[in-house]
């Protein structure tokens, strides 16, 4: 009977003994630490080493503890196989961060440094990014305008702190890791909207001031108070009437997909509907010139109540000029025409007082 003489892939094969392939991840046992090298036995698949700029970071390295390595080369000239630990580590949390994505998981994330874009990230040794456009009320950086670096200022605020998260898109292809906390806070929002309705009365923190209103976290939704709602008296700038960090109490008079409406003068009595009862229809009123217009002046008859005097009321002159008859603060003798409570609004003439 001849000899048969098998070939080395041949004993593989009868020994059921997968050979390596490069990217293949597997386990070993550390033979031996050196100042450059780590050596790795992989049993019935020969021996490999891991370069020290291949090993992950905070790596335990101790002679007969087991590790996980990537293969990125399955044998070399000398025969062994060139392995990697950052790999396999990189591999293996890719792998976790696909699973989390597809389980709709939320998490917990602390950034690691901002931009002026968004948070820095780093999971399961996989860096990625949180976009300010993803962060929910609470965290959103409200800036007068758009002010970069407040806003980065605001952000690196954020830097370190635990902030919870889902993945909103995971690609190892692409190298991509984007995270959302808007996502992982939606249910908590949608479950909260539903116990709102309009006319409640609701508390939250100012977060940002800017020159159309104010932005408020209550219980983190997002509410907006515009600046016709700051006070029943006319508002110039809401920063006088409002600061950042402040709590306020306001009332919900819309409820948007995602935002509330809100109203901090709502929560008083309009003092309009109280001082308007001291005028009558046919009344000479005097009142003190606030805003001259091209088609107008507005004139304030008591703290709260302010009307207006028609140009077609200020003369029987047709070509009459607003600025050429009135001064502002200067005060003269009205009379009034139409008082409107409904739509808050008083109608008065200046012609026909001086009849």
């Amino acid at each position: 009977m001849s000899k048969t003489i098998l070939s080395m892939d041949e004993l593989l094969a009868a020994s059921e003994v997968k050979q390596l392939e490069a990217g293949d991840v597997v386990e070993g046992v550390i033979a031996s630490v050196k100042k450059h090298e780590v050596w790795i036995d992989l049993g019935a698949r020969g021996s490999g080493i891991v370069v020290r700029r291949e090993i992950g970071h905070g790596q335990q390295l101790e002679v007969g503890g087991t590790v996980t390595v990537s293969v990125v080369d399955p044998e070399m000239d000398e025969g062994y196989a060139l392995l990697s630990m950052k790999r396999a580590a990189k591999d293996r949390g890719w792998d976790e961060l696909q699973r989390v994505f597809d389980a709709q998981e939320i998490i917990e994330i602390s950034p690691y440094d901002a931009n002026r874009g968004g948070l820095l990230v780093e999971l399961e040794g996989i860096r990625g990014f949180l976009p300010v456009s993803q962060l929910a009320a609470g965290h959103y950086p409200r800036v007068s305008g758009a002010d970069k670096d407040e806003i980065l200022q605001k952000l690196h605020a954020l830097v370190n702190k635990p902030i919870r998260a889902r993945i909103l898109d995971v690609s190892r292809k692409d190298n991509k890791l984007i995270f959302s906390e808007k996502e992982a806070v939606k249910d908590d929002m949608q479950a909260r909207f539903a116990e709102l309705k309009i006319g409640d009365e609701v508390e939250g923190v100012v977060t940002g001031v800017i020159d159309f209103g104010a932005f408020v976290n209550v219980d983190g939704i997002e509410g907006l108070i515009h600046i016709s709602e700051i006070s029943w008296e006319r508002v110039e700038d809401p920063r006088k009437y409002i600061k950042v960090g402040e709590t306020v109490k306001a009332k919900i008079i819309a409820i948007d997909k995602d935002r509330l409406s809100l109203s901090l003068k709502q929560m008083t009595e309009d003092p309009w509907l109280k001082e308007v009862k001291a005028f009558k229809k046919g009344d000479s009123v005097e009142g003190k010139i606030t805003r001259i217009t091209p088609f107008g002046a507005f004139v304030q008859l008591s703290p709260a109540v302010e009307a207006l005097v028609h140009v077609s009321e200020m003369s029987d002159d047709e070509a009459v000029d607003p600025e050429k008859i009135f001064q502002l603060n200067e005060k003269k003798q009205f009379k009034v025409l139409d008082i409107d409570s409904e739509a808050r609004k008083i109608a008065l003439s200046l012609k026909s007082a001086k009849k």
